[in-house]
C-alpha cells in the first residue's frame, strides 16, 4: 500500500521561491481546496527546514500508479505509523551502526507537528468537534465525512486534470515525511519487539525448563531470517510499503484481507491482554477494593477490569494521538526498568537467586512455545520500518540489532526472574513482586497508554467499511467504545494472561512471524530461488505449522480447563 501521502496532489519542491509557484499551482488545480492546498504548501516548506532526526515513512508519488492504494484497508500504514509516532530524539551520542525498539517506537512525524501540518499529518490532530465559526462552515464541516480526516484524502493527480488547468511550473512530488536514521531504526524495532510479553518469560521457563532459553534463542534467528524475507518481498515489487501490500503481490486481494484480518486480530488480543493485565496487577495491589451495586458486588478483579476500560475509553476518541505517542514511545526504557527492577527486588531486596529449575518439562513445551512465540511478534511492523530508513541497506544490522538486544532483554527477565521465584513464578512475574515494587506500577501504567494505539488501526480499518452516509463522528465514536467494551467482556471471560498469551503467540504470531513470510517469499519470488532457499522456507514453514497447531491445542485446552 502506498503512505497516504501518496494519493495527495503533487507539490512543488520546497523552497522559498517554488512555495508561492506552488500555492498558485494548488490554486488552479482545485478552487475548492485552496486552504488544504495552502495548508500541503505549508507543510512542504516546514519539511525543508525540520531537523533531519525526524523520521517516518517516505511516499511514493500518485503518477507511479499502484495497484494497492485503492485496496482494503487503505488505512493500514497510516494508522501503523501513528501507532509508533513520536517526534525523534537526537540519538547521535549512541554512536556508530556497529552499536546499535516497540509497538510503539520512535517512527517520527516531522517537526510540521510544532508549526503547520501537511493535510495528510493533520488529518490526525484536528479537534475531534470543529467549532462552528459560522453557518457556512458549520454546513460544509458537516458535509465533509469523518473518512476525510481519518484516512487519506484522494485529490486528482495531475494525470486527471484536464490539459488546459494544469499548472505551468514543472511540479514534482516531495514527502512530507523525513526518514530515519541508523539509531532511530534500532529504537523502533526494540519498541515494536519489547512489550509485555517479557512479563512472562519466567514463567516461560518454569513451563518448558530452562531448554526454554534455547527455543528462544532459536525462535530470534529465524526472527531475523524471515524479516529478511519480508524486505526482499518489499523490493520484488514496485509500490510494496506493507504487510498487507506482500500479501497481495504473493496471493492477489485474498492473501492481502487474509493477512490483514490476521494482524488485525492480534492487536485486538493484545488489547485483551492489556486489560487482563491491568485487573491482575492492579487487584494484587488493591486487594480489598470492591464495589457494591444493590445485591451485586464486584471483586477487585472485576471493578478493576472495568475501572480500567472506563479510563482507556476516552483516549480512544482522540483525533491527535501524538500526544499518546510520545508517552507510548517509552516502551524501550520501561522494559529495561522492568528488568531493572527485577534484578533489583533479587539482589537489594534479599529475595535472592537460589531456585536451580528443570531443564525439560515435556509437558508444559506447547505453552512454552507460544509464549516465546509472542516475544518476536512485531512482523507488522517491520515493513514499515524498512519503508521509513534514509538508507534501507542498514536494515539487516538494524534487524539484527533490534532483535539481539530484545533477547537479551527476554533472556535476562528469564532467567532472573526463574531463579528468584522457581515453581513458583507466576504468568505474569509481576504478581510475584512485593506490592510496593516499582515494577508492578511501570507495567499497570505503560499499558494504558498503550491500549488506545493499538486500538486504533483495527477501529480505522472497520471506519472504512462503513458506508459513507454513516461515516460520522458519533458513529465513530460508538464503534470505537463498542471496541472497547468487547475486549473488556472476552477479558472479563477469559482472565487468564499466561494462556491467552500462549495463545496469541502460538496461532497469531506463529502465522504473522513464521509462516506468512516464507509462504509469501516463495509466491511472489518462486521462480528465481535456489533449491536450498526452498529448502529453508518450507522448513520454518513447518516448523511454524507444529509449534502452532501443539501450542494452540495446549493453551485452549488449559483455558477449557479453568473452566471445568
Amino acid at each position: 500500500m502506498r503512505s497516504p501521502a501518496s494519493e495527495r496532489s503533487l507539490i512543488i519542491e520546497s523552497s522559498d521561491d517554488e512555495d508561492a509557484h506552488s500555492a498558485a499551482a494548488a490554486a488552479t488545480i482545485e478552487k475548492r481546496h485552496v486552504h488544504d492546498e495552502e495548508e500541503q504548501g505549508a507543510g512542504s516548506d516546514s519539511d525543508s527546514s525540520s531537523s533531519s532526526s525526524s523520521c517516518a515513512t517516505p511516499h511514493r508519488g500518485p503518477c507511479s500508479s499502484s495497484p494497492y492504494t485503492e485496496q482494503w484497508p487503505q488505512s493500514y500504514r497510516q494508522s501503523i505509523d501513528i501507532l509508533s509516532s513520536v517526534q525523534s530524539p537526537n540519538l547521535s551520542f549512541l554512536g556508530t551502526p556497529t552499536l546499535s525498539r516497540v509497538s510503539n517506537s520512535f517512527l517520527a512525524v516531522t517537526d510540521s507537528f510544532r508549526s503547520k501540518t501537511p493535510e495528510i499529518v493533520s488529518n490526525f490532530v484536528k479537534p475531534l468537534l470543529s467549532p462552528a465559526t459560522s453557518d457556512e462552515q458549520q454546513q460544509h464541516e458537516d458535509t465533509r465525512k469523518s473518512s476525510q480526516y481519518l484516512l487519506p484524502s484522494r485529490k486528482p493527480s495531475l494525470q486527471q486534470i484536464p490539459e488546459d488547468q494544469k499548472p505551468l511550473v514543472a511540479v514534482h512530488e516531495v514527502s512530507p515525511y523525513r526518514t530515519c536514521s541508523y539509531t532511530q531504526g534500532v529504537m523502533n524495532g526494540i519498541n515494536v519487539l519489547c512489550g509485555v510479553g517479557i512479563l512472562s518469560t519466567p514463567y516461560a521457563i518454569k513451563q518448558g525448563g530452562w531448554i526454554g532459553l534455547g527455543i528462544l534463542s532459536i525462535f530470534a534467528l529465524l526472527a531475523w531470517y524471515t524479516g529478511m524475507l519480508l524486505r526482499h518481498c518489499l523490493d520484488s515489487k514496485e509500490g510494496l510499503e506493507t504487510y498487507p501490500d506482500i500479501g497481495y503481490a504473493a496471493f492477489g486481494s485474498t492473501g492481502r484481507i487474509v493477512i490483514s484480518i490476521i494482524l488485525y486480530v492480534e492487536l485486538y488480543a493484545c488489547c485483551i491482554e492489556y486489560l487482563i493485565l491491568e485487573s491482575d496487577n492492579l487487584s494484587k495491589l488493591f486487594p480489598t477494593a470492591h464495589l457494591t451495586i444493590g445485591s451485586l458486588t464486584l471483586n477487585s478483579h472485576v471493578f478493576f477490569a472495568i475501572l480500567t476500560a472506563i479510563i482507556v475509553m476516552p483516549t480512544t476518541w482522540l483525533r491527535d494521538l501524538s500526544c499518546l505517542s510520545y508517552i507510548s514511545a517509552g516502551g524501550v526504557i520501561a522494559s529495561i526498568l522492568v528488568v531493572i527492577c527485577l534484578s533489583w527486588v533479587g539482589v537489594v531486596d534479599d529475595v535472592g537467586f537460589e531456585n536451580k529449575g528443570t531443564v525439560l518439562n515435556l509437558p508444559g513445551i506447547p505453552i512454552a512455545l507460544g509464549l516465546y512465540g509472542y516475544c518476536y511478534s512485531g512482523h507488522g511492523v517491520f515493513p514499515n520500518i524498512y519503508s521509513s530508513l534514509k538508507n534501507r541497506n542498514q536494515f539487516p544490522s538494524i534487524l539484527f540489532t533490534c532483535i539481539g538486544l530484545s533477547t537479551v532483554l527476554y533472556a535476562g527477565a528469564a532467567v532472573m526472574g526463574y531463579k528468584m521465584f522457581g515453581e513458583a513464578t507466576e504468568s505474569q512475574f509481576t504478581l510475584n513482586l512485593p506490592d510496593n515494587s516499582a515494577v508492578s506500577k511501570v507495567a499497570v501504567w505503560t499499558t494504558i497508554i498503550t491500549y488506545a494505539l493499538t486500538i486504533i488501526p483495527l477501529a480505522m480499518s472497520l471506519e472504512e467499511l462503513l458506508p459513507p452516509n454513516q461515516q460520522k463522528y458519533s458513529n465513530i465514536i460508538m464503534l470505537r467504545s463498542a471496541l472497547v467494551v468487547s475486549t473488556l467482556l472476552i477479558a472479563l471471560s477469559v482472565p487468564f494472561f499466561g494462556l491467552v498469551m500462549a495463545l496469541v503467540g502460538s496461532l497469531f504470531a506463529m502465522l504473522v512471524t513464521y509462516i506468512l513470510p516464507c509462504a509469501c517469499y516463495l509466491a511472489i519470488l518462486k521462480t528465481k530461488l535456489g533449491w536450498h532457499q526452498i529448502a529453508a522456507c518450507s522448513f520454518i514453514i513447518v516448523v511454524g505449522v507444529c509449534c502452532a497447531s501443539v501450542g494452540t491445542y495446549s493453551s485452549l485446552s488449559g483455558i477449557i480447563q479453568n473452566y471445568t
